[in-house]
């Protein structure tokens, strides 16, 4: 079935991008450190860990960027959050069972690859020291190609980085100065290099659609730069322009950005290229080598996107962080001050948060796996969770059979997602979140 203007207008309505469920603006003060604090406890002995570690800051700020960050100039404000960083790894190890095995690590921001080669060190070392490691695990680190050294490049590579992530955008000129982040594909591709030098030969690539003055024609050249680059990995997140929350973007032209037929467009074309080009499209965004991980694993949904990440905790480091464990989701202090405050009066910064229900569970394993699969098994899910299952499945069956546009289809044990539907999975999953009340703000759902 083709997707008319009317058809897209009206499944493309703001939704959550559900890297997590609940989403994060359901979170309240009721979880605190205490609580978090007995949740870290209480984790068996045979947990596995991921840690993600969250670098606030940047040296300039783009434009369309919505991560949690700041600008700094002055290296100063680094450094201490460093320090505070490995008094809150410490801490936490301190609570945990012994001898936890970690099997992925990611640091984000923000931008990680602000810190200097000795932070790099110093930080890398802090997880070693309290945390074991294990053999193989996976350690990603995203970086901005304009603030990367050749000292950085090789200490990243000392600590043990095994796959970093470039943030590109778009490399037309025009966009770039719309958002404020001028970028070369000359310095890119040095970078890359600089990286296969150190032996680090896992890439990714970030994109991003739906920026001001993108056309698919633009976004097109820019697709056939990045495939210069050779990346293992690509991920093509379409621009949330949500001025209102997020302050950096009124600089923004609203006028120059593609409206809602032109989005969808744009991710036709990045999806047709890139499968064209011989990566294989992982969830809703991202695409991979078939010899990637990525493409080989079972495929998870956390707050970095979609992951073959398969430990059984995530902890959250640093300032608006957040780690997730069985009883629930805990965040940090969003604000480094307010961050750096709690740890030095010797507490966690777990600042708020949400104890997952039963049914938080079952509805959060239902979205993820149509967010990741594209489907959803019945008797997987009954195997799971048990009659408890029986009121989502009913959600499920409404979902069919209100659907007159082939958005989902009938199989012989649920249902799955059909290839037009794949552009409206978000909108798909709003029918199963039941914290979903119009009070939040989200982007388009293309």
């Amino acid at each position: 079935m083709a997707a008319s203007a009317e058809l897209i207008e009206r499944h493309a309505r703001p939704a959550p991008r559900y890297t997590s469920y609940p989403t994060a603006n359901h979170f309240t003060a009721a979880i605190d450190a205490d609580r978090y604090e007995d949740w870290l406890s209480a984790l068996p002995r045979d947990t596995s860990l991921s840690l993600y570690v969250h670098i606030p800051f940047c040296e300039t700020l783009c434009f369309y960027c919505a991560c949690s960050t700041k600008a700094s100039r002055r290296y100063e404000p680094v450094k201490r959050y460093v320090e505070a960083l490995g008094e809150e790894i410490s801490m936490v190890a301190s609570l945990l069972p012994p001898q936890l095995p970690v099997t992925h690590i990611h640091w984000g921001g923000g931008s990680p690859s602000i810190l200097a080669p000795e932070d790099i060190r110093q930080l890398a070392g802090a997880l070693n020291r309290n945390y074991a490691i294990t053999e193989g695990a996976e350690f990603a680190v995203e970086i901005d190609p304009r603030n990367i050294t050749s000292e950085k490049v090789e200490a990243f590579a000392e600590t043990g980085v095994n796959r970093v992530s470039l943030g590109v955008q778009d490399f037309d000129p025009r966009v770039q100065t719309a958002i404020g982040r001028e970028q070369s594909f000359e310095l890119t591709h040095d970078v890359v290099a600089r990286f296969r030098d150190e032996g680090i030969g896992s890439i990714n690539i970030d994109l991003v659609y739906g920026l001001p003055h993108q056309t698919v024609e633009s976004l097109r050249r820019t697709i056939e730069q990045v495939m210069l680059l050779k990346p293992d990995r690509i991920a093509a997140f379409g621009y949330a322009h949500l001025p209102q929350r997020v302050r950096p973007q009124r600089l923004i032209d609203a006028t120059a950005l593609p409206g809602t037929c032109a989005r969808f467009e744009q991710s036709a074309l990045i999806v047709s290229t890139l499968e064209n080009a011989g990566y294989r499209r992982i969830g809703i965004d991202h695409f991979a080598r078939s010899a990637d991980g990525l493409a080989q694993k079972p495929l998870r949904r956390n707050f970095q996107g979609y992951t073959s990440d398969a430990a059984d905790a995530l902890i959250g480091f640093g300032a608006s962080a957040i780690g997730k464990l069985a009883g629930g989701y805990a965040q940090n202090a969003v604000s480094t001050p307010d961050y750096e405050r709690r740890l030095a009066a010797g507490r966690l910064a777990t600042a708020r948060g949400i104890a997952l229900s039963q049914e938080d569970r079952i509805r959060a394993y239902v979205i993820e796996r149509l967010m990741c699969d594209f489907r959803l098994s019945t008797r997987d899910l009954v195997a799971n969770f048990g009659e408890a299952a029986r009121p989502v499945l009913n959600v499920a069956a409404s979902v069919v059979g209100r659907d007159d546009d082939g958005l989902v289809a009938v199989t012989d044990d649920g249902l799955e997602i059909t290839d037009l539907g794949r552009h409206f999975v978000r909108s798909i999953c709003t029918r199963f979140d039941s914290y979903l009340d119009g009070s939040a703000t989200h982007s388009v759902a293309i």
